[in-house]
């Protein structure tokens, strides 16, 4: 199989409080229309918050056999941020994380802690997942 450089996802937006699997190995198309994505190299993810608040959101990488199922499971997250309005957060790593067959990307958005403010409600948080793909 041949490393692909294409667009793996395009850019994502979860709104309000919400967990969603937005990248499953095996499963997603790539949006550069390559075909399903097989061994992913996960190098970043860049969060933005286009929502009026402070949001908190969460990236986790759950392995295969754990299920999306909209609540998320502290024991995969890998970041979590304070976004306010209007900011980016880029998840960037040294060296790209291997993904593997069914292996999933999930994204969270909850409200703040009460010390930082925001509600959580009504914020759209975009996520954009970079890096390459065997087809």
């Amino acid at each position: 199989m041949g490393l692909q450089r294409t667009k793996l996802l395009s850019i994502q937006s979860v709104t309000g409080i919400n967990t969603v699997g937005i990248y499953t190995v095996g499963v997603t198309p790539t949006a550069g229309g390559v075909g399903i994505a097989s061994t992913t190299y996960l190098r970043s993810v860049v969060m933005h918050n286009t929502g009026l608040a402070t949001a908190t959101s969460s990236l986790y990488i759950y392995p295969d056999g754990v299920a999306a199922d909209g609540i998320a499971h502290t024991a995969y997250r890998m970041a979590r941020v304070d976004l306010n309005a209007n900011e980016t957060f880029f998840f960037e790593m040294n060296y790209p994380l291997v993904l593997v067959d069914q292996e999933k990307i999930v994204v969270e958005v909850t409200q703040p802690a009460e010390e930082v403010g925001g509600a959580g409600i009504g914020s759209v948080v975009n996520y954009q997942i970079l890096g390459d793909t065997d087809i």
